[in-house]
């Protein structure tokens, strides 16, 4: 099976050269240009390998790794800095980072780290995490959902704000905090977007069974509770 790597770097040239040489070499490749376009890439596909700049527009590569590994531990990350960065290098091996390369840097040296990540990486393929809450449940790999035994289809960021809830059963969770885990950022705009969603989001479970568990805490922000067979 072929390797698949996402490659998030802002400078357009470098990534393309990444691509192409990763493409000779036999993988699949694709690029993302800012942290956030990054983080919706990897949360929207599989991938076995992240190259990831740490000077990103929108939200720095720091950021993006730690909101990766703040959902699993397996896809090997290698970190993409400039001269002097040591500080950020720390940072991101700490973060969970598993190597990286300092620009500018020899192709071949690169390919080499790829390759050793790729041997040592432990992605659990038989396993199928199943998070559940009372009727409600979400496959993450194949990012199934499932309410009262009916499926559920969710756009990328309704899936996200959902398995965002279901990790966080019963407890009152802020816009903000929301806005935070799921969005990627911080947000300086209306809240009223989380609001949006959770409508969207609610809509479409009470289209499988009209049963609710998402609910409103007036002020503050919103909970996963309420089913009438809840765990």
């Amino acid at each position: 099976m072929t390797n698949r790597i996402l490659i998030i770097e802002d400078e357009e040239s470098i990534a393309r050269v990444l691509q192409l040489e990763l493409q000779f070499e036999g993988y699949e490749a694709e690029m993302a240009h800012t942290g956030t376009d990054g983080l919706l890439k990897y949360r929207e596909q599989n991938w076995d390998l992240v190259l990831l700049d740490i000077m990103l527009p929108e939200m720095s590569g720091l950021d993006v790794l730690k909101r990766i590994r703040a959902t699993e531990s397996y896809t090997p990350v290698i970190m993409l800095t400039a001269k002097g960065e040591v500080e950020d290098k720390v940072k991101g091996l700490d973060l969970g980072a598993n190597d990286y390369m300092t620009k500018p840097f020899e192709i071949e040296e690169l390919l080499a780290r790829i390759r050793t990540a790729l041997r040592f990486s432990k992605r659990p393929i038989e396993q199928e995490p199943q998070t559940t809450f009372g009727q409600l449940s979400i496959n993450e790999q194949t990012r199934d959902v499932l309410y009262f035994g009916e499926h559920v289809y969710l756009t990328p960021r309704e899936y996200e704000l959902l398995l965002y809830l279901l990790r966080h059963p019963k407890q009152v969770l802020t816009r903000e905090q929301i806005l935070e885990a799921v969005w990627g950022y911080n947000y300086y705009g209306d809240t009223n977007v989380v609001d949006v969603y959770i409508r969207y989001v609610r809509q479409k479970l009470e289209a499988a069974n009209n049963t609710p568990i998402i609910q409103t805490v007036r002020g503050v922000g919103y909970v996963l509770k309420g089913s009438a067979n809840e765990a």
